[in-house]
């Protein structure tokens, strides 16, 4: 009866469902076993994937700024809508087997890690729509590294069983005791066709670190923020890492800025808040750091055309308004031309297309303790399964 239902013949079935979005999918799962069971064939999940969804929301976990203990906390925010509710669901993940640190998020699944302290830490990478989650040993588990996920189905089909990698990011200082030397970046891939992990040959030397904020994967390709004027750069299927400067440097501006690295079709952005306004760069060449300016905004006009959410922006920077010794504003995420965005104690997001705000939720909203520094995630839903049926 499957076949039947997923045939060219059949235009409502071929043509319509799969542009349909995962969250009325799921609905109609309900109308019949016929429509279940086709819904979750991997064929017809592999044709609804390439219709791009933009984000159903982010998840935000709180981290503790001055020690190493990890916070357990996880909330996720629902974006869908253009009324805010201030609706924050606390147990999307509560389907794991243990508390989880959360990570990174690729087409619906997830990578997050066994918060510590922990006897056998270990990755997840699961599918919060469906519940469905892959444990994965982790070599030498350290809290220092950065873990990312890499995967992209519509480069390697997910028809017989789904295709991601894992890649482990480690900084290794080699600096004297008299300042001498460099540290150096090395690589650690895990393949789900393998189900092995192997150290990549490739390192690149650097002497600054990376954000905890600053990760992004596009188009399989990974890109961390450090904490100078360079971004870090990994292509995983080819091996290679690069070091690209930043369009403006750090020491131009008068204030600190605030910045993060986000996607939006396709390409590496970087969002940039500074005394001179709200700006956006596109990364048009990595291998020269060539960076467009294709959005700026002054602060004056970003608050007279948000003037429910903003007052006096530029003066408050310009003191270095600050709340507990954490920047006034700040970035916190950006995907497909949407910014999150903290204003005070306050959750925002910024359509760069509008040129709008929109209020989300209150900092007390996300968690018993309000966590001023996070780890913010992007997500997207689908349908992606893990099993290997």
């Amino acid at each position: 009866m499957k076949k039947e239902l997923w045939s060219p013949s059949n235009d409502m079935l071929f043509e319509v469902l799969p542009k349909l979005s995962t969250k009325d999918l799921l609905k109609l799962k309900c109308v019949s076993k016929e429509w279940q069971c086709l819904i979750s064939d991997r064929s017809f999940i592999q044709v609804q994937l390439k219709n791009m969804e933009p984000p159903s929301g982010f998840f935000y976990q709180g981290r503790y700024q001055w020690c190493d203990e990890d916070y357990d906390w996880i909330s996720y925010m629902p974006i869908s809508g253009s009324v805010a509710t201030e609706e924050v669901h606390n147990n999307v993940l509560d389907f794991l087997p243990e508390n989880i640190v959360i990570l990174d998020s690729r087409y619906g699944l997830v990578c997050c890690r066994s918060i510590f302290p922990c006897n056998v830490p270990l990755i997840y990478i699961c599918n919060p729509v469906n519940k469905e989650w892959k444990a994965i040993q982790w070599p030498n588990p350290s809290r220092e590294c950065s873990i990312t996920l890499v995967f992209e189905p519509l480069k390697k089909p997910i028809d017989e069983f789904t295709k991601f990698k894992v890649v482990i990011v480690s900084y290794q200082d080699e600096t004297s005791t008299e300042g001498d030397g460099y540290g150096y970046f090395s690589f650690n891939i895990y393949s789900s066709e393998t189900g092995l992990w192997r150290r990549s040959g490739e390192i690149c030397y650097c002497n600054r670190n990376m954000l905890k904020k600053g990760c992004v994967c596009v188009k399989g390709i990974i890109y961390w923020l450090t904490d100078g004027d360079q971004i870090l750069m990994f292509d995983p299927e080819n091996e290679i890492s690069l070091l690209i400067s930043i369009p403006l440097p750090r020491n131009q501006f008068n204030l600190k800025p605030e910045m993060c690295l986000g996607e939006a079709e396709g390409r590496l952005h970087y969002v940039l808040i500074c005394e001179h306004g709200l700006q956006l760069w596109v990364l048009e060449d990595r291998f020269t750091s060539q960076w467009d300016l294709t959005y700026t905004i002054s602060l004056k006009e970003l608050e007279n055309e948000n003037n429910k959410y903003l007052f006096k922006i530029a003066e408050k920077l310009a003191s270095n308004f600050t709340t507990d010794d954490i920047p006034w504003i700040g970035t916190l995420a950006f995907k497909d031309n949407i910014l999150l965005m903290r204003v005070s104690v306050n959750i925002y997001l910024y359509h760069f297309e509008t040129r709008k705000m929109r209020h989300l939720c209150s900092l007390s909203a996300l968690a018993p303790k309000p966590f001023f520094v996070a780890t913010v995630v992007p997500y997207t839903m689908s349908l992606v399964p893990l099993s290997q049926s």
